[in-house]
């Protein structure tokens, strides 16, 4: 059986993707964000303290060479004695370098200590949001596509990196000289400071409602990124790219990928045109006042207040001090805000519940009852499926004896692979009772119980690395000849050492180099180097000619003598030695027994078995019909 009515398919359409969009958009605030975000930052407590006070030196010395352009100008260049007064000009002159030269080594200390803790800050949330997702269960992955998975790990986190990055200098630093600069334009002179700040406050407000339309922007650019992850993820894969050329699909996917990018690239464009008539505004504000200044010094100067030419230069470069630190404050504001959004959408990941978790007290599986499995009166109903729905499984009882091999067959759909998946606690039964080794499986450590437990199932999956890696996926510290006995005993070895690389060699992604009879056998090499006492089998050689179901069944012999074995079988020739066979039909167990009693009952399993022996006489006649005109 497939996963049923819990498994969405990951290929959406337009309409799936913007009610998607609509579900993530309507989905509600995270409380406590700001306190959430900087709980994150927390560990880094020593770096940030030097940071700030970094920043605060830097920010003060940046104050100082205005104010030492008004000493140069008044006292150096124009003095009231006459002309210009070298030495003390020097001096000035001097100690504005000095100054200068400080306060970019401070930039550069600065830039090392945020960096470091930005990407530390945001290198320990990726890996967190990763293990949370590893926690998850596995009804989590078959109703959430992987690229939107990926898109909140790569896209979402990396989206505030940069922005966290500078966040701890640029406010600090640019409030700190706000703060200084505006001081020092009092002690110049109030009238040209009023003058100056009068009009800022309708910025802040303008500012406002500028990074609000930024977040929604912003929300909307991330979800758009993951339909992208999700389509390259699907359509690139070695799985997508066969069925695309097998029915020459290639275009479909080709406009499928060019009308999301569409959507992206209005995205990004709205994303980086958002407030920039905003920003136009203010930069022609803040260029206009050293103008507006010179003005009003000019009538300050007729009305007989003591306004020099050193202060007004001065004012003019404080008064930059000011507004230019304020812009670079909004700007960083927007960012916040932006970021944000994406902190929400991490957190909405975070703050997801695993449906299956260890109990406080839970223990590990008991080795002496260990093999025995037992079920309950079980009904189990996927968390998505409405309640007007039939279960999956309707409750089912059965036991096992540690030993025995048992089967588990019946029409597609029935509920079979769910009961096998039951049985580690890869699913939660939504009623009754899942016993391993005489105990409730939600009363046992999940990696005890997963640890006596070997699944061989239909679709084998092999990373992108070489034989040896792939095996010792079950084992790490798994020596050679511990590989090659597991592999002797899968009736693999001897390919193996048919390779140029021998162990060594890259199976390439999901294992498509090599055959699906290779593959098979190197997953259950895998199971066998784990040495479970209970092996599951899902249809394990379903998909297979048969020639290689013949290679593979004499190796799942091997690795099922001296285990307790449930076999999940389409064909009915692999388990007819089982010593119990459960027929499953529409979520119950209708018929138990051996097969030669089912047969001879004349029901369900005897129908299942006339049907396949009457499918292999077609077979084997138009093979032999093929085989007579050649």
């Amino acid at each position: 059986m497939s996963m049923g009515g819990g498994h969405r398919g990951s290929r959406v359409s337009g309409g799936d993707a913007e009610a998607q969009r609509a579900e993530n958009a309507a989905a509600p605030r995270i409380p406590n964000l700001l306190p959430r975000i900087a709980q994150l930052f927390r560990p880094h407590r020593a770096r940030l303290a030097l940071t700030i006070a970094l920043v605060l030196v830097s920010a003060g010395l940046s104050v100082l060479p205005p104010l030492l352009t008004q000493q140069a100008f008044d006292r150096g260049l124009f003095p009231p004695e006459g002309g210009p007064n070298i030495p003390v000009l020097i001096q000035l002159v001097s100690l504005m370098l000095l100054l200068w030269m400080l306060s970019a080594g401070l930039g550069i200390a600065q830039t090392f200590l945020t960096a470091t803790v930005g990407n530390a800050v945001m290198a320990q949330l990726r890996v967190r949001l990763f293990a949370h997702l590893q926690s998850m269960e596995l009804g989590f992955f078959t109703r959430t596509k992987t690229g939107a998975i990926q898109s909140r790990l790569q896209n979402d986190v990396g989206g505030v990196a940069g922005v966290l990055n500078n966040t701890v200098s640029s406010v600090i630093g640019n409030t700190v000289t706000v703060i200084a600069a505006f001081i020092a334009m009092l002690i110049l002179s109030w009238q040209l400071t009023v003058v100056a700040v009068i009009l800022l406050p309708l910025l802040v407000i303008a500012q406002r409602r500028v990074g609000q339309v930024r977040a929604r922007i912003a929300g909307k650019t991330q979800e758009s990124l993951s339909d992208m992850s999700a389509i390259t993820q699907e359509s690139l894969s070695v799985s997508g790219i066969l069925l695309a050329k097998s029915f020459f699909g290639h275009e479909g996917e080709v406009e499928r990928y060019r009308s999301e990018n569409e959507v992206q690239r209005r995205l990004q464009v709205q994303l980086q045109m958002s407030g920039q008539w905003f920003f136009a505004i203010v930069n022609v504000f803040l260029s206009v006042i050293p103008a507006v200044i010179y003005l009003v010094a000019a009538f300050l100067i007729e009305a007989d207040v003591a306004v020099t030419a050193g202060t007004i230069v001065a004012f003019t470069t404080v008064q930059a001090r000011l507004t230019f630190p304020l812009l670079g404050l909004m700007r960083v504001t927007l960012d916040l805000q932006t970021s944000a959004a994406l902190f929400a959408r991490i957190f909405e990941y975070l703050d997801l519940r695993p449906t299956i978790t260890e109990a406080p007290d839970a223990r590990d599986v008991e080795p002496s009852r260990v093999g025995s499995v037992a079920f309950r009166d079980v009904v189990f109903r996927y968390p998505d499926a409405g309640d007007d729905t039939s279960p999956t499984l309707d409750g089912v009882s059965f036991s096992i004896e540690p030993g025995q091999f048992v089967a588990f067959v019946g029409p597609s759909g029935a509920g079979k692979t769910t009961i096998s998946y039951l049985v580690p606690r890869l699913h939660e039964a939504s009623s009754g009772v899942v016993e391993f080794a005489g105990v409730d499986v939600r009363e046992l450590r999940q990696e005890s119980l997963i640890g006596s437990v070997g699944i061989v199932s239909q679709e084998t999956y092999l990373f992108h690395a070489s034989i040896a890696e792939n095996l010792r996926y079950a084992k790490p510290d798994a020596s050679d000849e511990e590989l090659e006995a597991a592999c002797r005993a899968a009736n693999i070895h001897e390919t193996i050492d048919t390779f140029p690389d021998g162990y060594a060699t890259v199976v390439g992604e999901r294992g498509y180099r090599l055959s699906g009879g290779e593959k098979q056998r190197v997953a259950i090499a895998r199971v066998l180097l784990k040495d479970p006492p209970v092996l599951i089998l899902d249809e394990a050689t379903s998909a297979l000619d048969s020639v290689s179901e013949r290679v593979v069944q004499r190796a799942l012999d091997s690795a099922t003598r001296g285990r307790t074995t449930i076999a999940i079988a389409h064909r009915l020739s692999t388990i007819s030695a089982a010593d119990v066979i459960h027929v499953v039909d529409g979520g119950r167990i209708v018929e138990s027994g051996a097969h030669a009693e089912l047969v001879a009952l004349g029901g369900v399993y005897a129908r299942l078995v006339e049907q396949q022996s009457a499918d292999y006489d077609r077979t084997g006649q138009l093979r032999a019909a093929s085989s007579s005109d050649m």
